[in-house]
């Protein structure tokens, strides 16, 4: 019983994840009609499909602030309702500016639900299954992703405007989002650290956690107090090199090449018959996305981070170099393709995906966890953006077998960071996580 509630919780929480995944993933389907209507240059392109994850550096840059003064729920209502509104207003546009300024405004809700969602749940969660809970925010994203395909796939059918449709779909779930956040309880951590003991142990208690661990948190947050102090202290320096170093490489190993611009990639470097073929395609690696995420739910707990990691970035790699072959020896197919990229996207969904969001949600003191996460969180949108922007030219200057090289060996230094520089946190409270004090 104990056990559901932390899963109802963390279920509720995940929602931000769904819609995340969603408003990330939906220009996918979207961008070849957008690209046809507009008549968009590559760069133009790029920038409408970038214009998202700047707004996204923007949300979680507030939102450690937002969070640590305001509380984690609240923040995360505010972030429903710029979903739903976002969502609309992407709808709408009649030109190039008019979308990326409304794609900018549904960044900052994303931007705020990718570092406050696994934080709250990191916070709300036993040590035993922290890891899993965790990793079901992973799991929404990557089913917001799928179902943003099939409904590019289901909508496209409406002709050129087909488009607004995708968009605007998102609204409905962000309203749901806002309404089930009334229906979950405050950090308690975040309670014990605004000096509100009593609510906290209610929620504790609900949580199913012992007596003893109120005094163990109350203890921890004063320690951190005096001896961390700040986020920029030298006591924090080296969980924040790792937090921002791991954030980084789950972006520049290349997956939102796929996410975002599968459907140009298949019509017009695969030879893909036709968009509806295209997008088709995208469906397939969303539901490869969501089945490997479930397997990492039941094995981030049992296995640990490290080799999670370590073994996902080394298939990530290998599959990457296929899809490199594939394209350089001129043989470049959609089967082909589509192969080398269902194993890539496997191996990513397995362990860069929700390995990297459950670790830099484990490294950092309750005290500053919010605003730790914020640094985090804000390099991998910014990583994300400088992939996202860069890829089309990228394929153009390099071939899209030189571009997916370069991200093969980008998971080679991943493999490599792990191994060196991250701890194993498995199975410990976030009390005891102390690698670096």
């Amino acid at each position: 019983m104990v056990r559901g509630y932390s899963y109802r919780i963390s279920a509720v929480t995940a929602l931000s994840g769904f819609l995340f995944g969603f408003d990330t993933a939906i220009i996918n389907g979207a961008i070849v009609f957008l690209r046809r209507q507009f008549a968009w240059s590559d760069f133009e392109t790029e920038f409408a499909a970038s214009s998202l994850l700047a707004g996204c550096a923007v949300g979680a840059g507030v939102a450690g602030m937002l969070s640590d003064r305001f509380g984690r729920r609240r923040v995360l209502l505010l972030a429903a309702v710029i979903f739903a509104l976002s969502s609309v207003a992407t709808a709408l546009p009649e030109n190039l500016a008019q979308f990326a300024s409304a794609r900018v405004v549904a960044g900052l809700a994303i931007g705020i639900a990718s570092m406050l969602a696994p934080l709250y749940i990191a916070e709300v969660s036993p040590a035993e299954i922290r890891g899993r809970l965790v990793s079901m925010n992973q799991l929404a994203i990557v089913l917001g992703i799928l179902v943003s395909y099939l409904a590019g796939w289901g909508l496209s059918g409406l002709g050129d405007a087909s488009w607004r449709w995708m968009f605007a779909s998102a609204a409905a779930p962000s309203l749901l989002f806002f309404v089930a956040l009334f229906f979950v309880p405050e950090s308690p951590r975040w309670l014990l650290q605004e000096g509100r003991r009593a609510e906290a142990g209610v929620v504790l208690a609900r949580l199913g956690e012992p007596a003893g661990q109120l005094d163990e948190m109350a203890q921890s947050i004063e320690e951190e107090s005096a001896a961390v102090g700040q986020v920029w202290s030298r006591a924090m320096r080296r969980p924040l090199v790792v937090g921002v170093v791991l954030a980084v490489l789950q972006q520049v190993t290349g997956i939102n090449t796929v996410l975002y611009y599968g459907s140009i990639l298949f019509t017009e470097q695969a030879g893909a018959q036709s968009t509806t073929a295209a997008l088709w395609a995208n469906v397939l690696i969303g539901a490869m996305n969501l089945v490997f995420t479930v397997v990492a739910l039941f094995c981030v707990d049992r296995i640990g981070r490290r080799p999670l990691l370590m073994t996902a970035a080394g298939g990530m790699g290998i599959a990457l170099m296929v899809l490199a072959a594939v394209f350089a020896s001129g043989a470049a197919n959609p089967s082909r393709v589509l192969g080398a990229i269902l194993g890539y996207v496997a191996c990513f969904s397995f362990g860069m995906g929700p390995g990297v969001w459950v670790v830099i949600a484990e490294l950092f003191p309750t005290r500053v966890r919010g605003r730790a996460m914020s640094v985090a969180t804000v390099a991998l949108w910014l990583a994300c953006l400088l992939i996202t922007v860069t890829f089309l030219s990228l394929v153009r200057v390099l071939t899209a077998g030189g571009a997916f090289a370069v991200y093969a060996g980008l998971c080679g230094i991943a493999v490599w960071f792990v191994w060196r520089w991250v701890p194993e946190t498995k199975g410990k409270r976030l009390e005891e996580v102390r690698f670096f004090q």
